[in-house]
């Protein structure tokens, strides 16, 4: 049977016509040897951090600057957030954070310390992934479904389940199987995918959340069991693991994004620039190639584009977390 990803889709296309008009509208290099920081709102060792230092890389190649990560963990990804607010608006310093800080946080936190609309500027988005449920060793369930009878028996009916921020997508998620199967799940918030994973491979916790490029490195090497994803269809990554919708979790097929903020006021042909070179690093055969490896579906999209997709992405979430009963924190 043909693998329905093999095919390139129409969005792979456009994104990548998107991202060769980029890449060969790339402006000359110009002098300049300020180093420029990338922003990360989560800890070192984490699937962000890693999708961050590779792009860093090779942005430093492209843009003839020093590129550096810097990581600003706590309160999901929300102290890097006031960072890049404060941040001086001259092009040398962005923040490449995925949903949860950009679209989630600002619908779950009363006061989150910074606006989205106001205080940012979309750079450019390069890809979209999806998250997943995995289990550890410290249960021997291999499936959901197993999973699910592990904890009405020996758990009795209950379980806690990592997340690795709290009111996150990742910890609504643990509600919606909670309710699904009539167990008593509860989300462990933690700061950040890294320290959960250290406790799933401690068998500290039988389960977790989080994205696949947390998960996948030591699911291909059997320390963590990836037993469903999010999403519309199976991952090209992960072709052996179900969707939550095949197993009957419907409604989360809306797929969560990275992209490069800029602080509000940054001149747009800074952003331009940044955003050309970004083009070009994601189209390398190689950087492709590892992104994917990762579980992300690459793909370049403008600063109009992502702002268009946070917003409508943000419009789905508030309808979900309002339907949850969800207050603000």
């Amino acid at each position: 049977m043909t693998d329905p990803q093999a095919r390139p889709s129409r969005r792979s296309v456009l994104a990548t016509g998107a991202a060769a008009l980029a890449a060969a509208a790339w402006p000359a290099a110009r002098a300049d040897s300020r180093t420029i920081r990338l922003l990360v709102g989560f800890p070192a060792g984490g699937g962000t951090d890693a999708i961050a230092r590779l792009l860093a890389e090779r942005l430093h190649e492209v843009l003839g600057q020093q590129v550096i990560v810097e990581n600003k963990p706590g309160a999901g990804g929300q102290l890097a957030a006031q960072a890049l607010k404060t941040a001086a608006p001259d092009g040398t310093t962005f923040f490449l954070s995925h949903d949860h800080t950009i679209s989630i946080l600002p619908l779950v936190s009363r006061h989150p310390g910074f606006d989205p609309a106001k205080d940012f500027v979309p750079v450019a988005g390069f890809a979209d992934f999806v998250n997943a449920l995995a289990l550890s060793d410290a249960t021997p369930a291999r499936s959901l479904r197993e999973y699910v009878d592990w904890v009405r028996g020996p758990g009795q009916g209950k379980g806690a389940i990592g997340v690795p921020a709290p009111a996150s997508v990742p910890e609504f998620l643990v509600k919606v199987i909670g309710d699904k199967y009539g167990l008593d799940l509860v989300a462990a918030p933690y700061r950040g995918s890294a320290p959960m994973i250290t406790d799933l491979l401690g068998r500290q916790i039988a389960a977790g959340v989080g994205s696949i490029p947390d998960f996948i490195e030591n699911h291909r090497a059997g320390r963590l069991k990836v037993v469903a994803v999010l999403g519309g269809r199976r991952q090209a990554a992960l072709p052996e693991v179900p969707t939550f919708a095949e197993l009957g979790l419907a409604g989360f097929e809306d797929m969560p994004y990275y992209g490069v903020f800029a602080p509000a006021g940054t001149p747009a042909d800074v952003r331009e620039r940044f955003a050309a070179a970004l083009a070009r690093v994601i189209s390398q055969r190689e950087v492709h190639a590892r992104l994917t490896a990762m579980g992300l579906s690459v793909g370049f999209s403008d600063g109009p584009k992502l702002a268009a997709r946070e917003q409508a992405y943000r419009a789905t979430w508030a309808r979900i977390i309002r339907a949850s009963g969800f207050q603000p924190q």
